[in-house]
């Protein structure tokens, strides 16, 4: 029993080593310059998606070779990589291109018009390489998200103290959690992927909305979500980091997290026009405060909002008891849920979703109550 423990937990460690070492492993081990692309999002007018520049060194091995050593190899040079400033990165999908620089932290912003529609699928392959410095090798394929035609309403959700609890944006947390202890642990909230899903599929179950997902946690921690998500069975979305999205060339610091979950939001919603949207976070952060100035400054696009109640302060629940009194004059629905099977109620109310899911987060729950007494 003890061994076979043992191997499990170390089967599990390889596993997590893979993840956090596989952002380096696209230059087949040469080393040099590299692009590291993020999945972004776009409409059949537009795309916006976010990537870094790297110079790493080689891993001076052969790269056949898939074992430990190549791993920890891979690992170190991720520690070692330093990104490249004033880098210029060519984009382009189909006819259309732009070129983009990076900022003294290397990161990168594509926002480009496109001149030929998408074809109505959800995921389209984009080409970048490196125009400055010179490097052929450099190039590589991103990828952005469009809604199909099907969908019928969008939802922009927080990740930390939303999707998973609080503590666990921190990258050792997460790894040992979610490989040491298993894809059962307590990381994400319990019922959480039966709703989401049902947010996906719509009332009829088949209307492909996109979701859209935004995180506090730092870059480094990008696959590890990525890979979260998918073990959970959580819809897949494009993620986007605002720590950095935040940040000014020649500015020190970061604005303020409201400011720019706000002027992520607005992106988001000015590239899904015709799209209404849902709002879901936590009590913990300014989530109700920023979601209802969206709707005051968006009438009639937002057609609820969800709010998490992680906070033990009842002065909190007072004011944003407020905020939905505000919410409900302005037309539309602000709900403080202390788990996602009231989420779901409110939605089967509202004709978002099924009214088939509300069992399924109901089982969810107890499983997990269950696991925990």
């Amino acid at each position: 029993m003890i061994r076979r423990s043992y191997h499990k937990r170390a089967r599990s460690l390889r596993k997590a080593l893979r993840i956090l070492a596989a952002p380096v492993k696209g230059d087949s081990g040469r080393g040099g310059l590299f692009i590291q692309a993020y999945r972004g999002f776009g409409s059949r007018q537009q795309v916006f998606l976010m990537g870094r520049v790297f110079k790493q060194p080689g891993s001076g091995t052969d790269r056949r070779e898939h074992s430990l050593k190549q791993d920890l190899i891979d690992l170190l040079r991720r520690l070692l990589r330093k990104p490249i400033v004033n880098a210029q990165v060519r984009v382009r999908y189909k006819d259309a291109e732009t070129l983009v620089r990076t900022d003294r932290h290397g990161f990168f912003r594509v926002h480009m018009e496109l001149t030929t529609m998408p074809s109505d699928v959800t995921w389209h392959s984009v080409d970048l390489s490196l125009v400055h410095p010179v490097d052929e090798r450099a190039a590589t394929t991103g990828e952005f998200y469009t809604p199909t035609s099907s969908a019928r309403y969008g939802v922009i959700s927080d990740i930390d103290d939303t999707v998973v609890y609080t503590g666990v944006a921190n990258t050792a947390m997460m790894m040992w959690r979610l490989f040491a202890q298993g894809a059962e642990s307590r990381v994400v909230f319990p019922g959480v992927s039966a709703l989401y899903q049902a947010f996906h599929g719509g009332p009829d179950g088949a209307q492909g909305n996109p979701l859209l997902y935004v995180s506090r946690a730092p870059w480094s921690i990008y696959q590890v979500l990525v890979e979260f998500f998918r073990l959970h069975r959580i819809p897949n979305g494009p993620i986007l980091i605002l720590r950095e999205w935040g940040l000014k060339r020649g500015s020190l610091l970061p604005r303020r997290a409201k400011d720019h979950k706000v002027d992520a939001i607005r992106h988001m919603l000015s590239v899904y026009k015709e799209l209404p949207f849902i709002l879901i976070g936590d009590s913990g952060q300014r989530d109700p405060e920023v979601y209802a100035e969206i709707l005051h400054e968006h009438p009639g696009r937002i057609l609820g909002i969800y709010i998490r109640n992680v906070s033990d302060d009842p002065r909190r629940d007072d004011a944003i008891a407020e905020l939905a009194r505000e919410v409900k004059a302005s037309g539309s629905d602000l709900m403080l849920a202390g788990d996602s099977l009231t989420m779901a109620e409110h939605a089967v109310e509202q004709e978002l979703i099924p009214a088939s899911i509300v069992d399924k987060v109901r089982q969810s729950q107890e499983k997990d109550q269950a696991k925990d007494d």
